[in-house]
């Protein structure tokens, strides 16, 4: 697929690129997606969760009752989680929820879903990507040259600049990344993909 080239103008610069047939149109693997972004959401997890077990309430430990006689149920301990205040039966406890994946899995996962935004072209290829100071309306109006005005817009640069960053962070919905920390959900995420022209040489070394 062949894109051309624009600048931070929203104008063509008279080039354009073609993307690498091996990374932007292979045949998608849906499960590798779904298997790519659970484990980037589970690894998003803190798993800090806790509840207290019927032996780490504090009470007495006392028979409430006797056990004949009384026409009720045998209770044994205040601490029985069917009294209010008692433990939790099977509640959440502290775990990790992170997992591993094959590392070819993952990256037929961001080839899959780089795919997926080329055929429904929503990738954008800019020229460069940088400001010479760090001001949101210098971001805005970019946004306004290029006409972008999804929810979930993706920059992927070569490396961080530190003006584009501090320009984007106020915008919501808007990120900015490098080429090398690119991932599946981020990808399947935007609405519109705006990639740096020397980030696709990267793409294509990393992925290739």
């Amino acid at each position: 697929m062949e894109l051309k080239v624009l600048n931070q103008e929203g104008k063509e610069t008279g080039k354009s690129v073609v993307l690498n047939d091996s990374i932007f149109g292979v045949e998608p693997n849906d499960h590798a997606i779904y298997l790519d972004v659970k484990q980037f959401l589970a690894n998003q997890r803190q798993g800090t969760h806790k509840s207290k077990q019927r032996n780490e309430v504090s009470g007495s430990t006392r028979k409430l009752k006797k056990q004949k006689g009384t026409g009720g149920a045998r209770a044994g301990s205040i601490k029985s989680p069917v009294f209010v205040g008692g433990g939790r039966i099977f509640g959440p406890q502290v775990r990790d929820y992170s997992f591993k994946l094959n590392k070819k899995l993952k990256q037929v996962a961001r080839k899959s879903a780089l795919t997926y935004k080329a055929q429904s072209n929503q990738i954008i290829v800019l020229d460069s990507l940088n400001f010479e100071t760090p001001k949101t309306k210098n971001y805005v109006a970019m946004l306004d040259n290029l006409k972008l005005t999804g929810k979930n817009l993706l920059f992927v640069v070569a490396e961080s600049n530190k003006n584009v960053s501090l320009s984007s962070r106020n915008l919501q919905g808007v990120s900015v990344v490098t080429a090398d920390t690119l991932n599946t959900y981020q990808i399947m995420k935007a609405t519109s993909l705006v990639i740096t022209e020397d980030s696709l040489a990267l793409i294509d070394n990393i992925l290739g």
